[in-house]
């Protein structure tokens, strides 16, 4: 019988939008835990969260990859936390370890052990766990290295590449000997994709107001076609780069993030590709974070050491506060961030 308990907050998704994320959305609402921990279990509190794309689309009607999120339930996430209680059959783990876990949007967490992964702060800063160390990561470089399968000489386009996907294309394409064409909102966001990820080009897509055929004239400067377009925004960035396709050009769907505030459930019709890649004998490809997570390990072996070297630049926008959340989320689906979203408990 549990007779110890510590207050613990969380945000509860509460209603669907069919727009923007809305203060209705979600509720904080505040609990009591029991912090009495049991066999194999650990009691960890948070310090880092997660606030990516693909919890908008869990909030859409319909099946995506899978069911919808619940309503009535803590807001899912990946979380970096401190362990501050464990079982006494639990091995490898000690109290004040950094873990990883999918405990979602509350402070405090109890858990079972194997669904915790524990952190080397020594290897890497622990929040690099959420973003070029974590799902992010992975999805970018097996998109990439996979799906893309780039080859030196060739040009890469990359759409959000600001973003927390997108930023370690574009490096994972230098790397590849490909020349990078990055696509992000903004003069600052574009300064960062080519003075501080090395793309050769930047285009700002928004002076060029959302018209497909002003994007793929500005694309026609810089490229006479593209072997791989990384595909993280969709709509009229979409449609312009599919009619500068080159021969067997590589099409990775990664993200549709023009698309997700308004349009999951009845999608937007934009000009038709599919004779594109007809012509150009291209293939198009969707991938998600979950195809490749037994092969997590795999990708941090090879990454980690470029990241704690700084060969592989980490960028992370914080902001700090529990309470900030839901408005952190609807400020990244706007394109407010630059690398990696992250709330963090000071």
């Amino acid at each position: 019988m549990s007779t110890a308990s510590r207050t613990n907050r969380q945000w509860i998704y509460r209603r669907r939008p069919v727009g923007p994320i809305e203060p209705d959305t979600y509720e904080l609402v505040t609990t009591e835990l029991a912090t009495d921990v049991g066999r194999g279990e650990v009691l960890v509190a948070a310090r880092y969260f997660s606030v990516d794309p693909y919890m908008r689309i869990q909030q859409a009607a319909r099946n995506t990859w899978e069911a919808p999120h619940p309503l009535g339930a803590v807001q899912g996430g990946a979380v970096v936390s401190r362990v501050i209680a464990k079982g006494d059959d639990v091995l490898g783990i000690a109290e004040g370890d950094w873990v990883l876990a999918y405990t979602g949007w509350q402070e405090l967490a109890r858990c079972h052990v194997s669904q915790v992964t524990r952190l080397d702060p020594d290897a890497a800063p622990v929040s690099t766990a959420l973003g070029a160390l974590g799902m992010p990561g992975r999805t970018a470089w097996f998109g990439l290295m996979e799906a893309g399968r780039p080859r030196p000489g060739e040009t890469l386009v990359v759409s959000g590449a600001a973003g927390a996907v997108g930023s370690l294309v574009v490096q994972f394409g230098k790397r590849a000997g490909c020349r990078v064409l990055a696509i992000a909102g903004g003069p600052d966001k574009c300064r960062f994709v080519q003075g501080e990820l090395g793309a050769d080009v930047a285009i700002d897509y928004r002076p060029l107001a959302g018209d497909a055929a002003r994007i793929a004239a500005e694309l026609a400067r810089h490229t006479s076609g593209i072997d791989v377009y990384f595909d993280n925004v969709g709509g009229p960035i979409t449609d312009a780069v599919m009619t500068h396709l080159a021969r067997r050009a590589r099409v990775v769907i990664c993200g549709q993030v023009s698309q997700y505030d308004g349009g999951l459930d009845a999608p937007a019709l934009g000009p038709r590709f599919l004779q594109h890649l007809l012509f150009q004998r291209a293939t198009i490809k969707g991938v998600l974070a979950r195809d490749f997570t037994h092969r997590m390990d795999e990708y941090v072996r090879l990454a980690a050491p470029w990241v704690k070297d700084g060969t592989l630049v980490a960028k992370e926008t914080v902001v700090d506060g529990f309470e900030k959340l839901p408005s952190a989320l609807a400020e990244m689906l706007k394109g407010k961030n630059v690398g990696k979203m992250i709330v963090r408990i000071p």
